[in-house]
Parts: structure tokens; C-alpha cells; sequence
């Protein structure tokens, strides 16, 4: 710059001094700036005031040359001291020089011009408010600077901005949000540590009220939580903490939907700080906005559900995700399924979109956001409202599903979130039936796979939802209850028996979470399920050796279990595959004769006194003869010595294998346990029980030299001898043990059943021979 230009009303000598290398020559030019100002002033000159301005910041200010630069800062400084409380009249002429100067390459004039802007600020005070934008974007880049002399001096700017914002009553907060929620994704370590610590001051000031904007600024704060260094990592929590506060405080005034998804989306997170908070803030917000978080359910149980499977080292997320699913879970209630989307009253907000609540957009899931359904603050929620103000919430049970499904499906989650999952599907096929069976179709063949889990935990959860839907009354319809697929089709549909039981026909609506699922009612779901539990049967040997009796005894209890053993024997009476429905006669049998579960239906087959047992017994027979030592079993079981007898002559015709003797062998095992105590007590009425007698000697007769021979043989010798056993009272005693034959059953036409069976089973054994030696000759050869 010449020196020599005409530069009025600066005079030459100032206009040197302001170029000078040193800065005491430059001070005094200010000195006469500051002198020359005031006379302005006190003439009320404002037009030479601005000049004066003017030239300090274009012919200095923003020089090229750095002294004069340095020159021009000091004079606006001068200027503003000289205005005193005038500057606030002249801060858009005074400040935007300065703030260029911040970007300068130089650090001693970014430190001279931090040095001018404190002197400009200190003096104009709240006047300097309407600039506050500028200034803070001024200041956060200076948070940054590398130079310390340069961020010691923006720090005592900070405070004195900082000072003057928590005294003033006329800071525009919303001028100021969308530039916060701009610089809140700084990845500087000073840039978020400034803007944390404005955050803590405006949250401190009572005038300001920062949570009606923390939507917009939350996603930030949860980036900033994850930052490497633990100051600012703990300046964050407490910024949080304090938020979370404020909540607590003020429910009402919470926009609970607009921050649901920035908070599924964290709760996801790699940083086990950040998924903690995240995760706190949930439990929070679904115990405080109530059935206003349910239109959010699929993206919290995206989050919350893999954190159940947590192992010790991620403890405190297990437990607070435990309680977040627990009061979700709790929300769901039976209006749901009768709620009319079409006359919802209001809705809720969509999805908030990153530009509305998240500057930075996530990479997540398309299942774990979902906001389609509408929501409103309920008489659940903490906070109350009007009548005139309730709003109906939807519960989006689509993307429910589509979520749990998704786990389902998952073999790599952990045993804790499978089960969390069934107790979901049981509980809203509880709260929810109607709209649940729309889905049924699509969750069967995954709930029947996880019959096959390893933990028998998941294998109850699974089986009583299952139950459930073999049981509940929505899932019934006009279709006969029988197969859909050609492949299984029946000559006409099962008859079930269904107890009167009282105090079981309560709708499922008014159950509890854990209410027991056993009902009264099968639907049209029953018989596919047990078609379809058979299929796997058949298709998985290990899943029935293992499981089969556990999973049939459970169903057992949750199901009526007459219903099961006739549906599975009437299906079982037309399987093709003969070796497997001998197995599973077997294994049935023995459920039949070995289980507490089943007293009550041993007690109904051992008498044949009503036309339902009489039937169950006909249809049990029918698919027991699969298996010839099932068959004899069962009629021990029902007292039907006879025919035990004559099926016993005919096991001479049969193919006695080692298999044959093995079952023979258990059978006379089960004879000497407590379940065929009365069939014991019987042999000592030996006149009217022979058959009983034959029988037996029968079974002993088949057996070779064993243990079980010998301990057969033991118990026919004492058999007591008829001629002993006769006294005065003999007629009462006989009459004792003496049993009417059931009626209506056609004993010749079971029998004429038995014989066409095994011929079957015979045919087939020499078909699997032959094909056998047919495979040895081909290996020979």
C-alpha cells in the first residue's frame, strides 16, 4: 500500500503507523483512530464514522500486505472501543473483515484478528446477538486451529460469547439450529468439544429451550459419543444425561416419533457406550411416550433383540434391552386387532428423513425403520391427555412379523433372542389373533423348523405357539379340518373329541402374557400341524429318536391329547412309508404307557365305557397294528384280553426278528411297572380272566432264555390256583375283577385289519431284502 495516498480523514502519520512492522507504532496509530472516532461521535458525524470504517477494513483489513492487515485490525478495534455502546450500529462493517482474517495463513494475524473481534464483542455486548451465527462459525473454526496461541485466544472469545448468551433473553435459537446441527458432525476433536460445551450452556440457560430442537441435533451427539477421547466422550454423556432430564421433566413437550429412528439406528452400534445410551434413552422413551413408540416396534426390535443373546461381557445392554422389549411387549394390547386403519382420527409424522433429523445419512436395514403406521400419546403414557386429544395409534403387526420372521430365520442368533422371539409370536397371536393369522401361512414352516433347535427351551417356547395356533378360535374356518395338500388328502375329515371344560372358553383377548395357550378349541390349523409334525418326523429320524417324546408329551399338556393321538393315528393309518410308521406307533405307544401327561387318557382307554373312548380305541388300533407289540400293548391297556390272545396265535404267521423280541422284551418290562398294576391284580382272578392268563403265557412262549422270560415266568407261577382261590365269597370276588366286553366293536374285523397290515410290512421287508442283495451283487461285481 503507498503510505503517501490520501487516506482522509486518517491522517498520513496514522496511515504510516498503521503499515509498521512494530506493533507499539501500530498501537499508537489506534490510539489516534480511537481519539479521532470519538470526535465523530460527539459531532454525531455518522457519515465520517463509516468511512473511517470503510478504509480501516478495505485499505488495511484486507490488504495483501500482512502489516497492514495487522494495521487494520487494531484500528477496528479502536473503532469499536471509540462507539462504545454506538457499535452495535456499525458491527456488520466492524466484524466481517475480522472474521475473514480467521482463515489467514498466518498465525500472529489470526491471533491479532481473535484479538480485535474480543475487544469489538466485549464492547457491544448483546448487541452483538444478531451476529451470533457468524461468529460461532467463526469461533468452531478456530476450536480447530493447530496454533495455541491462536485457540488459547478464541477460547477467552468463546467465554465471553458464551457469557453474554447466558445473560441475554433475546438469543435466536432458531436462526442458530440448522448451523449447530451442521458443524455437530466435525470429526475435529477441538470443533466437538466446543460445540458439546455450547450445547451444555444453552441447555443451562432456563430461557432456552433446546429440547423442542433435539431431534435435530441427537443424531450428532450420539457420533460425538463415539469420539476417541474420553474428555470429550464424558462431556457428551453429560450433555445427554442432562437431555434425558428434561425428558423425565416434561413428557408432554417430547417429540417421542421424531427421534425413535435416530435412536433404533444407534442402538445398533458397534461402540458399547454409544449403545448403551442409546439403548437407555429407548427403555425411556417406550416407559414415557407409551403406544407412541408402537409404530416404531419393528426398528426397536431389529435393535433390541440381538442384544438379548448378550453374553456377560455386555451385561448392562442385556438388561436394559431386556426391559425396553419387556415394555414394548406390554403396549401391544387386544384393541389392536379390532382397530379400523380406516378411521384413524390423526397421524402421526412419517419416518423422519436425514434431512430432517440425521444431516449425516446411516447405512441401515430396510426392516429396522418403520414409522408407517400412525401414533398418538395414549392413556398408557405417562403423561396424559384429553379425550378430545387422544389419538389412535396403528400397530404396523406387518413389519412385526417381517422382523421376527427375519430372526427366525437366523441360525447365527443366540439362544436368548430366539426364545424372545416366540414369546413375541405367542403373545400376539394372544393380543392379536385376527390380524396374527393372516400370517400364519408364511411363519408355519419356520416355527416347525425350529422344533429341531438344540435348546428345549426354544423347543417349549416354539411348541406353544404352535398350540396356539392349532387352538385359538380366530384361526378357524369353514374349510373341513383336514390336509390342503393333494398328497395328504382324507377320505373325510377327523372327528375330534373336545371336553367341556369350564372356565376355558374365555376369548383369547383377555389372557395374560403368560397365560397357559391349551384351549378347548381345535381349528383347521390342528390337523396341518399334525400332518406337518409327522412329516418332520419322518424326514428327520434323529429329531424323533431325541425329541419326538419330549415335543409329542409337551403338546400333550398345551393341547388336548386325545385329539393328538387320534389325529396322528388316523394320519399315520395311511402312510406309505411303513418303517417309519412303525417307529412312530412305537414311540407314541409308549408315550401312551409311560406318561404322567397322558393318566387322564389312559384312564378314558381302560374302560371303553363311552362311545368316544370306544372310537379313539378303534382308530388307535387301526394304526397300531403297524406294529405287532404295540398292538398287544394297547390291548392290555384296554383290558381287551381276548383279543390280545388271538393276535398273539397269529404272531406264529410273522417274521419273528431280533427287533420283534427286543419290543416283546420291553413290553414285559412295562407289565411289571405301576401303570399295569390293575392288569396284575387281575390274574388273581383267574376264572373270569383266562385270556388274560394265555396271553401272557403266549408272550412267554415267544421269548427266548432272558431275563425277561425269567421274569415272566416269575410272575405266571404265582398265579394262585383256581381251586384255592374259591370262598363263600367267590361270587362277589369274581364279579370284582370281572369286566363286561365293550360293545359296537367288531374284534373280527380289527383282527382281519392286523393280518393285512403286517402283510403289507412283510411285503415291504422283502422288497428292502431284495434291493439290498440286488446292491451287494452290483458291489461284487
Amino acid at each position: 500500500m503507498n503510505a503517501e495516498r490520501d487516506l482522509s480523514p486518517l491522517a498520513p502519520s496514522v496511515v504510516r503507523a498503521l503499515n509498521d512492522k512494530l506493533y507499539e507504532k501500530r498501537k499508537v496509530a489506534a490510539l489516534e483512530i480511537e481519539k479521532l472516532v470519538r470526535e465523530f461521535v460527539a459531532q454525531n458525524n455518522t457519515t465520517q464514522i463509516k468511512h473511517v470504517i470503510q478504509i480501516l477494513a478495505q485499505e488495511f483489513a484486507l490488504s495483501q500486505h500482512p502489516h497492514s492487515r495487522k494495521g487494520g485490525l487494531i484500528g477496528l478495534a479502536a473503532c469499536s472501543i471509540a462507539l462504545g455502546k454506538d457499535s452495535g450500529l456499525y458491527l456488520k462493517e466492524l466484524i466481517e473483515p475480522v472474521l475473514t482474517c480467521f482463515n489467514d495463513a498466518d498465525s500472529r494475524l489470526r491471533y491479532y484478528a481473535c484479538e480485535a473481534l474480543y475487544n469489538i464483542v466485549k464492547v457491544a455486548r448483546g448487541s452483538v446477538l444478531p451476529h451470533f451465527n457468524v461468529l460461532f462459525d467463526g469461533l468452531s473454526k478456530l476450536a480447530a486451529d493447530p496454533d495455541p496461541n491462536v485457540k488459547s485466544g478464541s477460547e477467552l472469545l468463546d467465554r465471553l460469547l458464551k457469557d453474554i448468551v447466558t445473560e441475554s433473553n433475546q438469543f435466536d435459537l432458531v436462526g442458530f439450529i440448522p448451523l449447530l446441527r451442521e458443524r455437530i458432525y466435525s470429526n475435529n476433536q477441538y470443533a466437538r468439544q466446543f460445540i458439546i460445551s455450547w450445547i451444555l450452556v444453552l441447555e443451562s440457560v432456563p430461557d432456552i429451550n433446546l429440547l423442542d430442537y433435539l431431534p435435530e441435533i441427537l443424531d450428532g451427539l450420539f457420533q460425538i459419543l463415539g469420539d476417541n477421547s474420553k474428555e470429550i466422550r464424558k462431556m457428551c454423556e453429560v450433555a445427554l444425561g442432562e437431555f434425558l432430564k428434561e425428558i423425565k421433566k416434561n413428557p408432554s413437550s417430547v417429540k417421542f416419533a421424531e427421534m425413535a429412528n435416530i435412536l433404533v439406528i444407534h442402538c445398533q452400534a458397534a461402540d458399547d457406550l454409544i449403545q448403551l445410551t442409546a439403548m437407555c434413552w429407548m427403555r425411556e422413551f417406550i416407559q414415557l411416550a407409551g403406544r407412541v413408540m408402537l409404530p416404531y416396534s419393528s426398528g426397536i426390535l431389529t435393535a433390541v433383540l440381538p442384544c438379548l443373546s448378550y453374553d456377560d461381557r455386555k451385561k448392562n445392554i442385556k438388561e436394559v434391552a431386556n426391559v425396553c422389549n419387556q415394555s414394548l411387549m406390554k403396549l401391544v394390547i387386544p384393541e389392536d386387532d379390532e382397530m379400523d386403519e380406516a378411521k384413524q382420527l390423526m397421524t402421526l409424522p412419517a419416518e423422519p428423513t436425514s434431512e430432517e433429523s440425521l444431516s449425516k445419512p446411516e447405512a441401515v436395514a430396510s426392516c429396522s425403520l418403520d414409522a408407517s403406521g400412525d401414533s398418538n400419546f395414549s392413556s398408557s403414557s405417562v403423561f396424559t391427555v384429553t379425550s378430545s386429544e387422544r389419538i389412535q395409534v396403528t400397530l404396523n403387526l406387518d413389519g412385526i412379523v417381517q422382523v421376527l420372521d427375519c430372526h427366525l430365520h437366523d441360525t447365527s442368533i443366540g439362544m436368548m433372542t430366539r426364545i424372545a422371539v416366540l414369546k413375541w409370536l405367542y403373545h400376539l397371536y394372544i393380543k392379536t389373533p385376527r390380524k396374527m393369522f393372516r400370517h400364519t401361512d408364511s411363519l408355519f414352516p419356520i416355527l416347525l423348523r425350529t422344533l429341531s433347535d438344540e435348546s428345549d427351551e426354544v423347543i417349549l417356547k416354539d411348541l406353544e405357539v404352535l398350540a396356539e395356533i392349532a387352538s385359538s378360535p380366530a384361526g378357524q374356518t369353514e374349510e373341513a379340518q383336514g390336509p390342503s395338500d393333494g398328497s395328504d388328502a382324507r377320505t373325510g375329515p377327523v372327528e375330534l373329541h373336545v371336553p367341556a371344560r369350564a372356565g376355558q372358553l374365555s376369548t383369547s383377548g383377555t389372557r395374560g402374557l403368560e397365560c397357559s395357550p391349551s384351549s378347548p378349541t381345535m381349528n383347521s390349523y390342528f390337523y396341518k400341524f399334525m400332518i406337518n409334525l409327522l412329516k418332520r418326523f419322518s424326514s428327520e429320524r434323529k429329531l424323533l429318536e431325541n425329541r419326538g417324546a419330549f415335543i409329542i408329551r409337551q403338546l400333550c399338556l398345551l393341547l388336548n391329547a386325545e385329539n393328538i393321538f387320534h389325529s396322528m393315528a388316523d394320519i399315520l393309518l395311511r402312510e406309505e412309508d411303513l418303517k417309519f410308521a412303525s417307529t412312530m406307533v412305537h414311540t407314541l405307544n409308549t408315550i401312551l404307557l409311560t406318561s404322567s401327561e397322558l393318566f387322564q387318557l389312559r384312564n378314558q382307554l381302560k374302560d371303553l365305557k363311552t362311545p368316544e373312548s370306544r372310537n379313539l380305541f378303534c382308530c388307535l388300533y387301526r394304526s397300531w397294528c403297524h406294529n405287532p407289540v404295540t398292538t398287544v400293548s394297547l390291548c392290555f391297556l384296554t383290558q381287551n384280553y381276548k383279543h390280545a390272545y388271538d393276535l398273539i396265535q397269529k404272531f406264529g404267521d410273522l417274521e419273528v426278528t431280533v427287533d420283534f423280541l427286543t419290543e416283546v422284551d420291553k413290553l414285559v418290562q412295562l407289565i411289571e411297572c405301576p401303570i399295569f398294576t390293575y392288569l396284575r391284580l387281575q390274574l388273581l382272578d383267574v376264572k373270569n380272566n383266562p385270556y388274560l392268563i394265555k396271553a401272557l403265557y403266549g408272550l412267554l412262549m415267544l421269548l427266548p432264555q432272558s431275563s425277561a422270560f425269567q421274569l415272566l415266568s416269575h410272575r405266571l407261577q404265582c398265579v394262585p390256583n383256581p381251586e384255592l382261590m374259591q370262598t363263600t365269597d367267590s361270587t362277589k370276588a369274581s364279579t370284582s375283577f370281572k369286566r363286561t366286553p365293550a360293545s359296537n366293536i367288531d374284534y373280527t374285523e380289527l383282527l382281519q385289519h392286523f393280518e393285512k397290515v403286517q402283510n403289507k410290512h412283510l411285503e415291504a421287508r422283502h422288497q428292502r431284502a431284495g434291493r439290498a442283495e440286488q446292491l451287494d451283487r452290483r458291489v461284487v461285481l
